[in-house]
Parts: C-alpha cells; sequence; structure tokens
C-alpha cells in the first residue's frame, strides 16, 4: 500500500486505486494527482492499494481485497491484512472515491450502499449518467464497509479512455467536496439502478446479448454458456457489469431503474 497526502485539516477526502491489480488505470489516475493536485483546502488522500497485484497484473495474490473489507489485521492472508490496514488509514475520511475498471460495455458509472449527504454530492458531481445502489447485495467491498464510499467504474479495463475519464471524474469528485477550488463543482441528477442478484456463470463459452443498463425484454435471454442459460422472466430488469469474461463465476448482475439522486441543495461545501 502507498499513501501520499496533499493538504491539511478537514475535510479529508481520498481517492484509491489499485483495489484489483489487474485494473492499472486506478494507479494512474491517482499518480497523474500525485503530480498535478493543488489542494487549497483540506487533505486530500491518494493512496495505491494492491502493489503486489498490479507488480503481477492479477485481480490479487491470495484473495480479492473487494470481497473482504474490513479484513483482519492479524490475517496470514495478504488481502485480508491489507483491507484491515486500507480501512485504518481512510477510516473518518469525509468523502471517499474508489477507481475500478471492467471488462465490461461502457458507459462508466458510479457504485454506492448507502446514500450519506457525501455520496448525493459526490455521485451527482461526476459526469455519470448511472449509479448502482448496491445497497442489498454486499457487505464486503470498500463502499459498502466505509461511510461516505463510492466507487467509480471508469470505464474498459486497460485503455487509456479509463484513465482519461477517471481523472476527469476523480477532479470532480474532488472540486464537489471543496478540496479542489480551480473552478465551482457542476451538479446534475443521476439514474439510480438498484441491483438485485448475482447472474451465475458456468463452464464453456460463454455469451451475452445485452449491455449495461440495456431493458431486457421479457422472455429474452441475457446470457448463456454450457451450464446456464438465463432467460429473463420479469419486466424491467437491465444488466449491470455484464460480460463474458469479466468475472470467472457471474455474467454480471440482474438490477431494475428505482429513481434518481438529485443533486444536493446546497452547491457550496
Amino acid at each position: 500500500m502507498r499513501l501520499r497526502e496533499r493538504g491539511s485539516g478537514r475535510p479529508r477526502v481520498a481517492v484509491v486505486g489499485g483495489i484489483h491489480g489487474d485494473e492499472p488505470a486506478g494507479k494512474r489516475i491517482v499518480e497523474r494527482l500525485e503530480e498535478t493536485l493543488e489542494v487549497e483546502e483540506g487533505t486530500v488522500q491518494l493512496l495505491v492499494a494492491n502493489e503486489p497485484a498490479l507488480a503481477a497484473g492479477t485481480r490479487y495474490t491470495e484473495t480479492d481485497l473487494n470481497r473482504t473489507f474490513p479484513g483482519d489485521p492479524e490475517s496470514d492472508v495478504y488481502e485480508t491484512a491489507l483491507a484491515a490496514r486500507v480501512t485504518s488509514v481512510l477510516a473518518g475520511a469525509d468523502a471517499i472515491l474508489a477507481l475500478h475498471t471492467s471488462q465490461s460495455a461502457p458507459p462508466p458509472f458510479a457504485i454506492y450502499s448507502d446514500l450519506t449527504d457525501a455520496v448525493r454530492r459526490t455521485v451527482t458531481a461526476m459526469p455519470v449518467e448511472y449509479v448502482v445502489d448496491s445497497g442489498d447485495l454486499r457487505g464486503t467491498t470498500l463502499d459498502s464497509t466505509l461511510p461516505h464510499t463510492v466507487s467509480l467504474e471508469a470505464g474498459q479495463q486497460g485503455s487509456d479512455e479509463a484513465v482519461e475519464f477517471g481523472t476527469m471524474a476523480a477532479r470532480d469528485f474532488l472540486r464537489a467536496h471543496g478540496v479542489l477550488q480551480d473552478r465551482d463543482p457542476s451538479f446534475t441528477e443521476t439514474t439510480v439502478v438498484s441491483v438485485e442478484e448475482e447472474v451465475p456463470k458456468g463452464k464453456g463459452e460463454p455469451e451475452v446479448y445485452y449491455r449495461n443498463f440495456e431493458t431486457i425484454p421479457k422472455g429474452d435471454v441475457f446470457a448463456r454458456d454450457d451450464v446456464y442459460t438465463h432467460r429473463v422472466t420479469t419486466e424491467g430488469r437491465v444488466p449491470v457489469l455484464a460480460s463474458e469474461h469479466g468475472y470467472e463465476d457471474i455474467f454480471g448482475l440482474y438490477g431494475r431503474f428505482s429513481g434518481t439522486i438529485e443533486p444536493p441543495a446546497s452547491t457550496s461545501v
């Protein structure tokens, strides 16, 4: 884990990259901020989380870091102990942005587990049309463990476009929380997709027929392989993190549109 801090005092906000070692865009975004960021008020924590996995180019070394928060400092499993260190460093932050990429199709989107005022500011300040509410799905991710955390799926894994978009979104995040004051933040309404369940994947050659946030007509097949054929039996389902090879055991998630998040009542922090 590598931590760099800029500024001092409150608010204290954090940008985290490298939670998964096969997603180098987060590390590159954090490094850009290290080189260019001028903090005018408060503290920014710039953290690269899983350096050994990044060096190896693998998602993790022993277990998925983003499935083991808050971790255990006494564990012999590397990522489980690392999760506890990351949690300790970031605890008490006023806002946290965790950077990710995936093999899923565009567009970029955000993920949250608990809609605090800080999360509202983060989500509506970034240039994303969709935000995924995963509060009912998992309890071991960074955004489900530490308050005021938003995860950003910045784009296609390994692409320069994801780095460019993630850098722009990270700077918007910093403006929204008042630590970057080069220009006023801009807030817009964001569409919420609530995720309901994982879509399991078996063996053989996987096929996915619908893109993220594309409504699947009732009766159509979303995905299939040699074990599963996932035919949608209810109206209004949309895929999230849909991909053929992004995950070993799932095609992605099922969700549905569930409302919007409005901008904060006040644009000042």
